[in-house]
């Protein structure tokens, strides 16, 4: 996810959820040395396989248990060397019963749809029935399958399960599948999801996969990248043959396929020790940000989420990763926009006024905000509209309306306007106020980022006399933080209404000992050096592209102490983090951190020391 920053969200879709993600830690489980948009790039064609750190048995989701469709090709058995006995005439329902809610069809994702039935030399073709071992598990929770060396990626599988699967997709390299029957359970920790929309929803990946395996999973994510990409040895795994894997470029784009002898690693390099994945108590409920697509059905308006794989807009009330305040927003919206005839957008015609409805929730203050996204200006019963919304919405602070007439997946674009109330609504993390305005990107999981921002600070081990430099500060969430233990912090952001917010958020907390500039990082950050700003820390909370190169130069040129990067994307940190090694810098210690619980995204904490310190 989406991962979350406490930023200004540059144009991009969104993030995971009801869409269109030393000594013991708080929370901390799962694997490793003892002490929850892209991954590679949002909708890369090859994600990454990732190894199963999975143990304990699961029990198997009820369903499935038969091939989908009237009719069933011949069925390949493989456990990956070769074919076997051909099983033909299987027939039967698979998986969970889909959603029976409206719909309305959009254009299909290429995904499930496969552009040739054959290709020479692969020894699958699209809508074939086959059985397969799972072996590992994609940076989008697919499990992976081989068949005859070749690599499908299986929806709804999980590693060390052997399953019937339906090709969907072929390509020289790999191919997509669907698992319409489970033949042996594996010790991949299998439960039934609590969601009924599971099977459709894009927003959650691994609802069938337990809690706690999940957060090992993620730790090994994290593992996985740091050695492959960072070439960086990881405290307690072996350096020996890799699993099977599709790797992912440094900057998340899916590379060729192929069974590694293990990367070339540093043997006089102290190994980098990964953290078991800070987890939730509460792994539910905790997105205060909801951004939901409109469509319609039969003339009506719905709204929900984009169905897995494509544009198509189910209709939902319920989404068991939002608080329920923000169901309880978009529900009211959607009614009000009803009895109004507010016409919805039709993405196919260009048509229609409503395209999505954005709420969020501010758990400290009990106030909500509602953003109107619309296609032109002009909201017919606009008034009539704000009244229905203010009398339906109990503590509604704030509406709005943000005007996006272009034909893209970009949510917002760039005029934004206060129909009534405040123009931001007030939310607090760990006694620090901040001021949330329509476009500000803040964190949607209040209680895990407390967690990931003291981490930071910890990483950053700040005694009060320090100078800090943070980039890519965003709305000044990471600033503040370290504004409490530092001397003096600076912060720099690309976007000019990121630093407005983030000034008005310190003048809100009184915290007089922080500054904020505009401009790129690696453009300010030398002009403070030749002012007499001498950073003892410089934190970096990328975007999912990571560090401009730039940047990085420019840190290794201004030798800080120590280095904190904060990361949604292990894929890029891992790229990044090998340019600092080579630059003189020593990676120490990981923290994955889950602040999308469900979901194949993960946060990560990096504490990074120079080599002569």
């Amino acid at each position: 996810m989406s991962g979350g920053r406490g930023r200004h969200r540059r144009p991009g879709t969104a993030g995971p959820g009801l869409t269109g993600s030393g000594t013991a830690r708080p929370g901390a489980t799962g694997a490793g040395t003892a002490r929850p948009g892209a991954t590679g790039a949002v909708g890369s064609s090859a994600p990454e396989v990732l190894r199963s750190g999975g143990t304990g048995a699961g029990t198997a989701r009820p369903g499935v248990t038969g091939a989908v469709g009237s009719s069933a090709p011949e069925v390949l058995r493989s456990g990956g060397t070769g074919a076997g006995t051909a099983r033909p005439g299987v027939t039967g329902a698979a998986g969970r019963q889909r959603s029976k809610g409206s719909r309305e069809k959009g254009s299909r994702s290429g995904r499930d749809r496969s552009a040739t039935s054959s290709i020479v030399g692969v020894p699958v073709q699209a809508g074939q029935r086959i059985e397969c071992d799972i072996v590992g598990l994609t940076h989008e929770g697919e499990g992976v399958g081989r068949v005859e060396g070749y690599t499908l990626f299986v929806r709804g599988a999980l590693p060390g399960e052997r399953v019937q699967a339906e090709v969907l997709s072929i390509g020289k390299s790999f191919g997509r599948a669907r698992m319409t029957e489970l033949l042996e359970r594996g010790t991949g920790g299998r439960v039934e999801p609590p969601c009924s929309l599971f099977d459709v929803c894009g927003g959650c990946q691994l609802q069938h996969l337990d809690y706690r395996e999940q957060l090992k999973w993620k730790r090994q994510h994290v593992v996985d990248n740091l050695r492959r990409i960072g070439k960086l040895a990881v405290a307690g795994e072996e350096d020996g043959r890799e699993r099977s894997s599709v790797p992912q470029s440094g900057d998340g784009k899916p590379g060729v396929e192929m069974v590694s002898s293990g990367p070339e690693l540093p043997s006089d390099r102290p190994a980098v020790i990964v953290h078991p994945t800070i987890g939730m108590d509460e792994p539910w409920r905790y997105r205060n940000k909801a951004q939901v697509p409109i469509g319609s059905r039969e003339g009506g308006l719905i709204g929900g989420f984009f169905e897995m794989g494509s544009h198509d807009i189910v209709e939902t009330d319920v989404c068991l990763i939002q608080q329920q305040e923000n169901e309880e927003t978009v529900r009211a919206v959607k009614e009000a926009a009803r009895m109004l005839g507010v016409s919805a957008y039709n993405r196919a015609a260009g048509r229609g006024l409503l395209r999505h409805v954005v709420v969020r929730h501010a758990r400290t203050t009990g106030q909500r905000m509602v953003v109107l996204v619309t296609n032109g200006r002009d909201i017919p019963h606009a008034q009539e509209l704000v009244a229905l919304i203010r009398e339906k919405v109990p503590g509604i602070a704030s509406i709005c309306q943000n005007v996006q007439t272009a034909e893209t997946p970009v949510v917002f674009g760039e005029e934004t306007r206060t129909l009534w109330g405040e123009e931001a609504i007030f939310d607090e993390i760990d006694g620090i106020r901040f001021a949330i305005s329509p476009r500000s990107f803040f964190q949607v999981n209040p209680e895990q980022t407390v967690r990931l921002y003291g981490q930071a600070v910890e990483y950053a081990a700040l005694t009060g006399k320090e100078t800090v430099i943070d980039a890519y500060c965003g709305i000044g969430t990471i600033s503040l933080f370290l504004a409490r233990h530092a001397d003096r912090v600076f912060g720099v952001e690309i976007v000019p209404e990121a630093i407005e917010d983030a000034r008005r958020n310190a003048e809100i907390n009184g915290i007089e000992n922080v500054e904020f500039a505009v401009g790129p990082a690696e453009v300010v950050m030398p002009r403070w050096q030749a002012s007499g700003v001498t950073p003892d820390v410089i934190v970096v909370d990328p975007p999912r592209k990571g560090c401009d190169p730039a940047l990085i130069a420019t840190m290794v040129e201004l030798k800080p102490t120590r280095i904190v990067y904060v990361s949604c994307n292990p894929s890029t940190l891992a790229r990044d983090l090998r340019l600092l090694e080579d630059g003189g810098y020593r990676t120490v210690e990981a923290q994955p951190v889950d602040m999308f619980p469900h979901t194949g995204h993960v946060e990560c904490v990096i504490g990074i020391c120079r080599d002569d310190t």
